[in-house]
């Protein structure tokens, strides 16, 4: 693969550029997703496909045509001549949910398998692809077949619905069968690390069900560890893993994914806790939540934990699946025989309004008027924590709220947040917070500047397409896309002014993020890398 001419003045410098890598969602601790990057392209141009008829000859062969290149991995179905701006691209399956992840030279995104890089591996699964975070080569990938226990725990073709956290030489992340799993970053290039039945944890059954087992190669995932959320602890996963694991002080924090069965209504695994606290080096289980939030699940745990640093103490903050954001020690204390994580306070975050009605009856969960889960982030800036409530966009619209709570406080703070705002519909977005505004979206499409003290509006843009991801700030500019594939930039600060709107060929479902000069911008189908200036050297790859 011949680089381009951008990429080998990146790799020159690539001992310089890792100080501003994006090892996680958020990309930090408080998981407030504004990125000190500058200079970041706005005139950038995904480019288009190669039709059906046959593409030049580079490199010694024939470029594949639309419908070969969607059968096989890599880019080959761009025509990277019509790009702007672009780096590279790299194909990706045929769903994608993760937001990337960029780390130490490599590119981290969960997919499925729609696109496979392995032809030993091929039907539905979750997939884990890395890929060089200079030229987009890809390097290797975890595998993960379903769960086999039917949809309602693994819906098909969701595949990894996350990426990984990176923490020095180790990759956590949720895999799509209520695991959490660590990975060495570099693979199997360096030989075989930790735990050593990869051939058995990618065996995927037969059509007489028995298990096909291969033995993983150089471009495969050397796996660390695992951990079975379903096997150790009777979680009742719902449709999938959701979650971006923090690790702190060798610890890690993630959700369970506990929630209801395929009525909706039923709650099989009550007792099972939402959250859980593991040793980030061997995966042995340290603690868990109390499992208050089972017991009142709305329909499942997907949110990613944050840390608050509140009067120098460190507040692990989860937004749950019963609508109510916790706040936890990194200690235990015994409670019927369990560890369970020390709480500091709690919050619901719906108004009794959406709990009940006017006559006190309860509000049944999906209708436009009842009560919401979380699904976006908390995040923490400048000792206050933000938090929106929404629910599976298969739910449709309905009512939500952002509130601004202050974490200095302890027991049940409900109704005594520091402001709330009605104005947003449900979301499942990460509000974004700089210079003491707030920037955050709702899933009927529309993005909003609040005043980050008082919850005062500043202005509303309604981009008219369902919002799944979330705005980064970097540069002046406020980054977002929406499910009919259309990145918004928009100006930063207290006057609402549209700079620039570039379609996309599929939804945009993941949030953009930047890193080492770089934007990464991830579609259902392809993660694209655009660097101002860059250019495709000819007969590249």
């Amino acid at each position: 693969m011949k680089l381009q001419t951008s990429a080998l003045l990146a790799l020159i410098s690539a001992s310089t550029l890792h100080a501003a890598d994006l090892s996680q969602w958020g990309g930090g601790n408080s998981r407030n997703m504004v990125s000190p990057e500058k200079g970041l392209p706005m005139d950038i141009d995904p480019g288009k496909k190669y039709g059906p008829k046959a593409a030049p000859k580079i490199a010694g062969r024939l470029r594949p045509n639309a419908e070969e290149a969607n059968k096989g991995p890599g880019a080959e179905d761009i025509d990277m001549s019509t790009t702007k701006n672009c780096l590279w691209v790299a194909k990706l399956g045929s769903q994608t949910y993760g937001t990337p992840v960029i780390a130490g030279g490599q590119v981290y995104v969960g997919t499925n398998n729609e696109s496979p890089r392995n032809d030993k591996h091929i039907g539905d699964r979750g997939i884990v692809m890395v890929f060089d975070e200079y030229t987009g080569e890809y390097k290797w990938q975890l595998i993960s077949p379903k769960m086999g226990s039917g949809k309602v725990n693994d819906w098909e073709y969701l595949g990894v619905c996350a990426s990984p956290t990176v923490v020095g030489d180790k990759a956590y992340v949720p895999g799509n069968r209520c695991q959490i799993i660590c990975m060495d970053v570099n693979g199997m290039s360096n030989g075989n690390q930790g735990m050593q039945d990869e051939a058995q944890f990618m065996a995927a059954p037969d059509k007489d069900g028995k298990p096909v087992v291969i033995e993983p190669g150089k471009t495969d995932a050397d796996i660390l560890w695992v951990y079975d959320m379903y096997k150790e602890l009777g979680v009742f996963q719902h449709n999938a893993t959701a979650g971006y694991p923090l690790v702190i002080d060798g610890k890690l924090f993630a959700p369970t994914c506990n929630g209801v069965d395929w009525t909706h209504t039923n709650i099989p695994a009550p007792q099972a806790p939402s959250f859980i606290m593991l040793n980030a080096e061997d995966g042995t289980l340290l603690g868990e939540m109390d499992h208050v939030a089972s017991e009142r699940v709305l329909h499942c745990s997907w949110s990613s934990p944050t840390l608050a640093e509140v009067d120098g103490k460190k507040q692990i903050v989860f937004g749950a699946g019963d609508g109510w954001v916790y706040s936890m020690d990194m200690t235990t204390e015994k409670k019927d025989d369990f560890d369970i994580l020390k709480e500091f306070w709690r919050y619901d975050a719906n108004p009794p309004e959406y709990r009940k009605n006017s006559a006190g009856e309860p509000i049944k969960y999906v209708e436009y008027d009842g009560p919401s889960e979380i699904i976006g982030t908390v995040v923490y800036n400048d000792g206050l924590v933000y938090v929106n409530i929404g629910q599976d966009p298969e739910h449709g619209e309905g009512v939500g709220m952002l509130s601004c709570i202050d974490p200095k406080q302890s027991g049940d703070l409900s109704g005594k947040a520091v402001w709330t705002f009605k104005g947003i519909e449900r979301s499942i977005s990460t509000p974004a917070v700089k210079d003491g505004l707030v920037y955050t979206a709702d899933y009927t499409g529309r993005v909003f500047c609040l005043d980050a003290k008082t919850g005062k509006e500043y202005w509303k843009f309604d981009t008219k397409g369902h919002i799944w991801a979330s705005p980064m700030v970097a540069d002046g500019k406020v980054w977002i896309g929406n499910e009919e594939g259309e990145l918004f930039i928009l100006a930063e600060g207290k006057e609402l002014k549209e700079l620039k709107t570039i379609e996309f060929p599929s939804p945009l479902l993941s949030s953009v993020v930047a890193a080492n000069g770089c934007i990464y911008i991830t579609t259902h189908t392809h993660l694209y890398c655009f660097k101002d200036g860059a250019k495709p050297a000819a007969g590249a790859e």
